[in-house]
C-alpha cells in the first residue's frame, strides 16, 4: 500500500536532503532550489497520503497517482544513494592512500572536477574515482520537476489533509454489530465458551474487588465478536445478571457516546445538558444497584484517560465488584491498558474439522450434497487455515456454484483474486492494517516477500527490514538504537495478531515465528504491484518496472541469469528451497539497485566478479552454499551491513580486504568447519554489531584488542585462536577470565 512506502520513504528522503546532501549539494552542485523544492513538495503530499490510501481502494485514476507518486520517490532515493555512495568510497580510499603520501593521486585531483569530502560521511559504493557533480545535478533537477507535476496533479483530487483526518470525528464509523448470534454456524468454541461464562459467572476474590474486565483478543476474522455473542446469550448468564448491555465501540473511540449507548441500554433518559459530569452522572445512576454485564465489542484506544472516564461512573454507582466488563480487541495494548491481562482470553484458529463443518453447512445450505463437490470443498476450507470468518464467506460464495468447474477454479485460486471473497475477509485485516503507524505498516507489507508456512526467524527479519531502510532514524545515535527500533516494531504485530506459532527461547523470548496464511494473502492482495513470487516452473512473464521485490520458490538446478527477469529496479532478491547452481555475471549488471539478495539453500559455488559493482547492496544471505571462497571485489560493497554465511561448509576464507566493509554490522559463519583464520583488516570493521563467530591466528597478534571486544559486547561469539575454542557463547564474566588466563599461560 503506497501510503506505508511513501510516508515512511519521503521521511527519509526529506531528511537526506538537508543532512547528508547538505553542504555539497546546495554549495557546490548548485542545486539549493531544487532540493528545497523536491522537499517542500514532499512535506505537501505527505499531507495527502492518508486519504489518498483510503480512496485508492476504490478509485483508479487515485491508485495510478499513488505509483507515479511512489516511482519518482523511489528514483530519488536511488540517486542520493549513489550520490552518497560515490562520496564516501573516495573518502576510503582518501583513507587508504593517507599513508602512502602518493603524488599521483593528488596530481589526478588537482586536473578533476571535484571538491573536499567531509569526514562526517559514513556511506560507500563502487564508482569511478571521480564523482560527476553535473550528473546528480541534472537527475535532482529532473526528479523534482516529475514530482512537482505529480504535486499539482494530486491538488486536483482535493484530499483531506493530514491535520483534518486526525479528528476522530472525520474517521469513518466501522460496522456496528450486535448481541445476536447465529448459532446454526457455530462450531469448535464450546471449550473457549465454557472458560468465559466461568468467568463471568465467579465470584470475585477479595484481591479482584475492584471492576472485573475480562479482554478477547484474537486477529481479524478470529470469532472474537461470536464468542461474546454467545456468552452474552447463554441462560445462566442472563440469570446470573440483572441488566446486559452490548455497545459496539469501534473506531473512533468516544467515551461520551459510548455513556449514552449505556444509559439507552440500562433504559434511562440522556439528560438534556450536554455536559460531560452529567452525562456520566445519569449513567451511574441509570445502573446504580444492578448486577451489570457490559460489552464494549471491537476497542482499539489505548488512553488511558478515556477508559477511566467511562469506568468512573461504573465503580461510582457501587456495582463494581459483582459486574462483569467483557472486551473484544485485536490489540494486546488494549488487554494491558485495562489492566486485565491475568483475565484475557486468547482466540485460535479453528480445526481442520471444524472449519469443514462449517463450510459444509453454508455452501450446501437448501441444496443437495454431491459427493465430488464435498471433496472438492474439503480442500477449500483447508486453504482458510481455521480462520472462522474467511471460512463463512467462502461457504457463502460457493451456495451459488453450481458447476464442478466453478468449484476447481475457486480450489486453484488465492484467495486474494477472488474480488468478492477478499472484499469481506479482508476488510476487518484493513482495520488492523490502516490502524498501525506508516513504518510498521511498511515492514508488515515487507513480510509478503517470504512464502506461505515460511519460519520466519525475528532476527532475520529486522536485519531484512534494515536493509530496507524501513528502520531508519535521523543522527549518529542511528547504529545503536536500529535494532531496538525493529524489535520494537516486532513486538507491535505480534500483540495486534499478526504473527503465530512462536518459538521462544529459553529465557521465553520469541526467536521465530509465522504467518497465518489468509494474512499472508492479505499482505499478498496490498502488496500485488510490488511483490511477485514465482514457483517450480512457472513460465516467468515480463517483470514490469512496477516490481521491486521478486520471490523465487522451488525453482531447479539451473543457472540464475537476466535471461529470466527483465526487471531492473528491484530491491530484493530472494530464494527459498531452490536449486540453482550458477549465478551469471549478466544477472548482477540487471540488478543495478538491488538491497537484498538471499541465495541461501541453492548449490552454487562462486559468485562473479561483478558482484562488487552492486553499490547499494546492504544485505546477502549465502548460508548453505557450496561456496569456496568470495571474490574479493565483494570487499567493494561499502554500504553491506549483513553479510550471511552459515554452514558453507566448504567456504576455506575470507576476502583480506574485508576491512573495508566498514558499514557492515551483522556477521555469521557458524559452521564454516573449513574458514581457516579470518583477515587481520576485519578488526577495522568499527560498526560491527553482531558476530557469531571470530577465528584468528594465536599469540599477541592485531587481533588481540579485538578479540577483547568481542569477548565483552558479543555474549553469542565463539573464539577460536589456532583452531581451538578459546571463548564459548554464553560463557560468564568469570569463566571468560579464566580462559584468558590459560590463553596467555
Amino acid at each position: 500500500m503506497a501510503e506505508a512506502l511513501i510516508s515512511v520513504l519521503l521521511e527519509q528522503l526529506a531528511s537526506v536532503a538537508y543532512v547528508h546532501v547538505g553542504q555539497e549539494v546546495k554549495l557546490v552542485l548548485n542545486a539549493k532550489k531544487d532540493v528545497e523544492a523536491f522537499a517542500a513538495n514532499l512535506e505537501l503530499i505527505r499531507t495527502m497520503l492518508e486519504d489518498a490510501e483510503q480512496r485508492q481502494m476504490e478509485e483508479p485514476g487515485v491508485r495510478n497517482w499513488l505509483e507515479k507518486l511512489k516511482d519518482v520517490s523511489y528514483e530519488m532515493d536511488n540517486v542520493l544513494d549513489e550520490w552518497k555512495t560515490k562520496i564516501l568510497k573516495q573518502e576510503v580510499e582518501k583513507e587508504e592512500e593517507h599513508g602512502r603520501s602518493t603524488s599521483l593521486v593528488n596530481k589526478k585531483k588537482k586536473k578533476a572536477v571535484c571538491f573536499s569530502i567531509p569526514s562526517s560521511c559514513f556511506c560507500f559504493g563502487q564508482v569511478p574515482q571521480i564523482i560527476t557533480l553535473d550528473d546528480i545535478a541534472f537527475k535532482i533537477k529532473f526528479l523534482n520537476e516529475n514530482l512537482d507535476e505529480i504535486s499539482r496533479q494530486g491538488k486536483t483530487y482535493n484530499f483531506l489533509f493530514t491535520e483534518r483526518m486526525i479528528s476522530d470525528s472525520e474517521q469513518p464509523e466501522q460496522e456496528k454489530t450486535s448481541s445476536f448470534v447465529d448459532k446454526s454456524i457455530i462450531f469448535g468454541r464450546e471449550q473457549e465458551k465454557e472458560v468465559l461464562v466461568r468467568k463471568l459467572l465467579n465470584e470475585s476474590s477479595q484481591e479482584e474487588s475492584g471492576l472485573l474486565v475480562i479482554p478477547i483478543v484474537g486477529m481479524a476474522g478470529m470469532g472474537k465478536t461470536t464468542l461474546a455473542q454467545l456468552a452474552f446469550n447463554d441462560e445462566d448468564v442472563n440469570a446470573c445478571f440483572d441488566l446486559k448491555i452490548w455497545v459496539c465501540v469501534s473506531k473512533p473511540f468516544d467515551e461520551i457516546k459510548t455513556a449514552k449507548a449505556i444509559i439507552i441500554g440500562a433504559k434511562g433518559v440522556i439528560p438534556n445538558s450536554n455536559t460531560s459530569q452529567d452525562l456520566f452522572q445519569c449513567m451511574s445512576e441509570s445502573i446504580k444497584g444492578k448486577k451489570l454485564l457490559l460489552v464494549l465489542d471491537d476497542v482499539w484506544t489505548e488512553d488511558q484517560g478515556k477508559w477511566e472516564k467511562l469506568m468512573f461512573p461504573l465503580i461510582q454507582s457501587g456495582a463494581a465488584c459483582v459486574s462483569r466488563i467483557l472486551v473484544t480487541t485485536q490489540k494486546q495494548e488494549v488487554a494491558d491498558m485495562m489492566g486485565a491481562r491475568t483475565h484475557t482470553i486468547y482466540l485460535e484458529r479453528l480445526s481442520e474439522e471444524n472449519c469443514l463443518s462449517i463450510f459444509n453447512r453454508m455452501a450446501f445450505f437448501n441444496r443437495k450434497k454431491d459427493r465430488e463437490l464435498e471433496a472438492i470443498g474439503e480442500k477449500i476450507a483447508r486453504k482458510c487455515k481455521g480462520l472462522p470468518l474467511a471460512i463463512k464467506t467462502l461457504g457463502n460464495f460457493m451456495r451459488y456454484k453450481e458447476k464442478r468447474k466453478e468449484w476447481h477454479e475457486v480450489l486453484n485460486n488465492k484467495i486474494w483474486e477472488l474480488e468478492e471473497v477478499a472484499q469481506q475477509v479482508f476488510q476487518p485485516l484493513l482495520q488492523s492494517y490502516f490502524d498501525l503507524a506508516p513504518t510498521v505498516k511498511r515492514c508488515l507489507l515487507y513480510c509478503a516477500i517470504f512464502p506461505k508456512g515460511h519460519l520466519i526467524d525475528k532476527d532475520y527479519l529486522i536485519e531484512l527490514w534494515m536493509s530496507q531502510d524501513y528502520l531508519y532514524s535521523k543522527g549518529n545515535i542511528e547504529k545503536i538504537i536500529e535494532k531496538i527500533i525493529g524489535q520494537r516494531i516486532f513486538d507491535n504485530l505480534v500483540m495486534r495478531s499478526f504473527f503465530q506459532d512462536f518459538e521462544e527461547d529459553n529465557k521465553g523470548n520469541i526467536r521465530r515465528c509465522k504467518m497465518h496464511d489468509i494474512m499472508h494473502d492479505f499482505l499478498r492482495f496490498l502488496t500485488q504491484n510490488e511483490c511477485f513470487t514465482m514457483e517450480g516452473n512457472d513460465t516467468m512473464e515480463p517483470l514490469g518496472d512496477k516490481i521491486r521485490h521478486l520471490t523465487l520458490v522451488l525453482a531447479p538446478k539451473v543457472t540464475l541469469s537476466c535471461v529470466s527477469f527483465s526487471n531492473c529496479y528491484l530491491r530484493t532478491l530472494a530464494t527459498f528451497d531452490s536449486k540453482f547452481n550458477v549465478v551469471d555475471s549478466s544477472l548482477i549488471s540487471q540488478f543495478k539497485y538491488i538491497r537484498t539478495l538471499n541465495l541461501s539453500g541453492n548449490y552454487i559455488e562462486e559468485l562473479p566478479e561483478m558482484t562488487g559493482e552492486l553499490v547499494h547492496l546492504r544485505f546477502i544471505d549465502l548460508s548453505n552454499n557450496p561456496l569456496k571462497k568470495l571474490p574479493n571485489t565483494v570487499c567493494n560493497l561499502y554500504n553491506l551491513q549483513t553479510l550471511r554465511l552459515e554452514r558453507c561448509v566448504k567456504l576455506e576464507s575470507l576476502p583480506q580486504s574485508m576491512g573495508k566493509l566498514i558499514n557492515l554490522k551483522h556477521l555469521y559463519v557458524w559452521g564454516c568447519s573449513r574458514l581457516a583464520n579470518f583477515p587481520k583488516g576485519i578488526a577495522k570493521l568499527r560498526n560491527l554489531r553482531a558476530i557469531d563467530q571470530y577465528r584468528v591466528g594465536g599469540g599477541k597478534d592485531d587481533h588481540e584488542g579485538f578479540t577483547q571486544k568481542i569477548e565483552k559486547i558479543y555474549d553469542d561469539a565463539f573464539i577460536f585462536i589456532d583452531g581451538e575454542l578459546k571463548v564459548a557463547a554464553g560463557e560468564g564474566e568469570k569463566e571468560r577470565k579464566s580462559r584468558r588466563k590459560r590463553v596467555k599461560a
